[in-house]
C-alpha cells in the first residue's frame, strides 16, 4: 500500500498534527510538573516520567517540523516509530496497573503512530526487482 494520492497525504498530516498536539501537551505537561508531584502520579521514577516528557515533546516536533521545512524528511517516521515504542511502554503500564480498558487510549494513540510511521517511510526501489516485472 503507498500513501502517494492527495488523500492518503492529507490523512497522513491530520493523524501527525493531532498526535503532535497530543504528545506536546503530554510531554509538556510531564516537563512542567514538579519532581515530587510527577512520583505521586505514576508508579515509575519521576526521573524517567521526565525523560518520556523529553521524548514526546521531541517525537512531536519530529513529527510536524520535517516536512513543514521539507528538510531530513527521513526523521518523520523515525519520530513516529519512537512514539510507537513510548505508546507500547504506555500500555504495558496501564495494563499492569489500571487494568485493560484504560489501556485503549494509549493503544489506539500507538496504532495512530504507527500508521504514519508506515506511511512517511521511504519508498525504496530495487533496479533488480523493476527488471524482473518488465516486460520486453
Amino acid at each position: 500500500m503507498t500513501f502517494t494520492t492527495k488523500k492518503s497525504r492529507v490523512a497522513l498530516w491530520i493523524v501527525q498534527v493531532v498526535l503532535a498536539a497530543l504528545f506536546l501537551f503530554a510531554g509538556g505537561f510531564k516537563l512542567a510538573m514538579p519532581l515530587a508531584v510527577l512520583a505521586k502520579v505514576s508508579p515509575l521514577p519521576a526521573v524517567f516520567l521526565k525523560f518520556i516528557g523529553i521524548c514526546e515533546v521531541t517525537g512531536a516536533l519530529g513529527l510536524i517540523l520535517p516536512g513543514v521545512f521539507r528538510v531530513h524528511t527521513g526523521l518523520t517516521p523515525l519520530a513516529a516509530a519512537g512514539l510507537v515504542t513510548i505508546m507500547i511502554g504506555a500500555v504495558t503500564v496501564t495494563v499492569a496497573t489500571q487494568g485493560v480498558a484504560p489501556a485503549m487510549f494509549p493503544f489506539v494513540v500507538g496504532i495512530l503512530a504507527a500508521f504514519v510511521a508506515y506511511g512517511r517511510r521511504p519508498v525504496v526501489r530495487h533496479a533488480r526487482a523493476e527488471a524482473r516485472f518488465q516486460i520486453a
